[in-house]
């Protein structure tokens, strides 16, 4: 009886034991699930610090400009050939044959001057010329006879000479008489007004009965002032970086503001092959063909010359660029992506990016 009591005991015993055990070691599993879960959350988490705290930032490429540039001057168009007209002669204005805004060809008479002051110095001149040429005549005839009469010994040698004499002044005088006719003959001839070229008469400034003084310059007045409106002249100024693609015979076209979408075609004729100094530009004209007149001179025009650009530029966002004390430099981000500050040397500035002449390359990654 007893022995089976202990056998009892001994399995209750041994049974709590193993459940004891059992319950142990699920507590173990349980903390070493716990504790492997809670190393995975703390390794995910420290990569996604590390992640975080690496710095992104959007990156671009320098854009390269294209070989040829439209590069956009303004200019003011000029006559191709414009000249003011004055008398050679004095007098009144007689009467005028065309306004402003004719259009005359070369030789047309464009006024007349009554110059009476001219008239009478003629007559005179011609009456001094009819009074020398006679008294030329009658020492002719003195100094032939004294030829004569020297060979009979009627007359002496140096009366022959004093005739001879005598005749050669009158001569002169002649000359010097039919000199002054001519000058105020070619005076008269002035009192005619013609276009030295063909053109438009752009001003007037003179009417009838109007007191004309010749010459240019004191109290003179202009008449007209004529001006050749087919082709045109633009001179631009073109900046020095450009100087040496900039040639005669280059591409070039005008647009105005009122012509919107229109062209004008023209074209490079000559540069004056010189930079100059004060403003660091080469000075350019420009031919534009003008038959129809649509263009008048003297009016503003945008000038578009298509530059070739020699070498490689690049043009790069304004906000890529840092302004430093030190000068402009590139935020650059190297092969190892380490960010780096690069010293550049910019050209013109278009605004939302400039133009970078050293410093970059197109492959270069820009923040």
């Amino acid at each position: 009886m007893k022995s089976q009591d202990d056998s009892q005991a001994t399995g209750k015993g041994g049974g709590f034991f193993k459940v004891l055990m059992g319950g142990a070691l699920i507590l173990v599993v349980l903390g070493a699930l716990t504790m492997l879960q809670r190393r995975s959350e703390y390794r995910t988490l420290a990569e996604e610090t590390e992640t975080l705290a690496i710095q992104t930032v959007g990156v671009i490429h320098a854009s390269p400009e294209s070989g040829q540039e439209d590069l956009v001057l303004p200019g003011t168009m000029e006559a191709f050939v414009e000249a003011p007209i004055y008398a050679r002669t004095n007098g009144y204005l007689k009467k005028w044959y065309h306004d402003i805004g004719s259009r005359v060809q070369k030789g047309e008479l464009l006024a007349d001057i009554d110059t009476p002051e001219v008239d009478q110095q003629l007559s005179q001149a011609r009456a001094d010329l009819s009074t020398a040429q006679a008294n030329a005549h009658l020492s002719e005839i003195t100094s032939s006879r004294y030829a004569e009469l020297l060979k009979t010994d009627g007359v002496s040698k140096q009366e022959v000479d004093n005739a001879a004499g005598d005749l050669a002044a009158k001569r002169a005088i002649v000359q010097s008489a039919e000199a002054n006719v001519r000058r105020l003959e070619e005076m008269k001839s002035f009192q005619h007004i013609y276009a030295p070229f063909s053109g438009v008469i752009t001003r007037r400034n003179v009417d009838i009965g109007m007191l004309i003084n010749a010459g240019n310059g004191g109290t003179t007045q202009q008449l007209f002032f004529l001006a050749q409106t087919s082709p045109l002249r633009v001179f631009v100024h073109v900046p020095e970086i450009y100087a040496n693609n900039t040639r005669a015979g280059l591409g070039a076209h005008l647009e105005l503001t009122q012509y919107p979408g229109q062209r004008f075609e023209g074209k490079v004729v000559r540069t004056a092959e010189a930079i100059d100094a004060a403003t660091r530009t080469l000075n350019t004209e420009v031919d534009v063909p003008n038959r129809d007149g649509a263009l008048l001179p003297g009016g503003y025009a945008q000038v578009h010359l298509e530059v070739k650009v020699t070498g490689t530029r690049l043009q790069v966002p304004v906000n890529a660029l840092l302004f430093r004390s030190e000068g402009l430099r590139a935020v650059v981000v190297d092969a190892n992506h380490k960010i780096h500050l690069r010293q550049i040397t910019v050209g013109r500035d278009y605004g939302t990016t400039l133009e970078v002449l050293q410093g970059l390359d197109q492959n270069d990654w820009l923040v």
